[in-house]
């Protein structure tokens, strides 16, 4: 899993490991990664740490290799990693070119790269799961992120034609799409009180949303009970999108 070294992904790790995976905690900084494999190891599970640059094909490739050769199978991919919480706030007009091309760098071209490298090993397989994760901002429009939304809206997109074509190799595609979870990243976005508490109105639960709330839907797609669901994009909000 990418971006594993803090937020959802290090929540994720854990949840894993402790149900028996051995997750391969990847992220562009590997002292984090690190961390979160020592907090894996002192629960009594186990856990690899890797650094990766999602937006690098070699450094994917590498990744990808080490995994095989360490531990001869790779069975689930989930596209975590993404830029978000170090954007600044601008109206589209305003945003640098460079900085648009480093969101789509990391925030789709980052999970193509990664599906690419590890399709081969599922498909010799014939198992596999690819899950991608997007966001509740695609279907709001959220403004001043045009950059995030596009790059999250493209994940979509990139999920349903990757289940046609891997479909028929026993590989399954599916996304998520969360709202506000309540990690440093949402912090970071919304830092005043007044700012989460307005989120939460627009849920029908009414309380902030946590990484271990993506853990039951994310270790369901991951198993065989999950064999014939693909291709889709199911929602893990709190009901937000259900708010007008």
């Amino acid at each position: 899993m990418t971006g594993a070294g803090q937020g959802i992904g290090r929540e994720l790790a854990r949840q894993f490991a402790a149900a028996g995976a051995i997750p391969i905690v990847a992220d562009l900084d590997v002292d984090n990664a690190e961390r979160v494999r020592a907090e894996i190891l002192a629960a009594g599970g186990r856990a690899s740490a890797a650094e990766v640059d999602i937006a690098d094909a070699a450094s994917v490739d590498r990744l990808v290799k080490s995994i095989i050769d360490e531990h001869g199978r790779l069975d689930v991919l989930i596209n975590n990693a993404a830029i978000f919480a170090t954007l600044d706030k601008r109206k589209f007009e305003h945003i640098p070119l460079d900085e648009w091309d480093r969101v789509m760098r990391v925030n789709i071209t980052g999970p193509f790269l990664c599906a690419r490298a590890v399709a081969p090993v599922m498909r010799a397989a014939k198992w596999g799961r690819i899950i991608n994760i997007s966001s509740d901002a695609v279907t709001k429009g959220v403004m001043n992120y045009m950059h995030y939304v596009a790059s999250k809206s493209a994940m979509i997109g990139m999920t349903n034609a990757m289940a046609r074509e891997l479909g028929d190799d026993g590989i399954n595609v599916n996304c998520i799409r969360p709202g506000a979870v309540s990690t440093e990243v949402e912090r970071a976005v919304n830092p005043t009180l007044e700012l989460r508490q307005t989120q939460l109105t627009q849920q029908c639960i009414k309380r902030s949303m946590l990484p271990t709330d993506l853990v039951g839907i994310m270790m369901f797609l991951s198993t065989p009970a999950s064999n014939f669901i693909t291709g889709q994009t199911i929602a893990c909000d709190g009901g937000y999108t259900h708010s007008s």
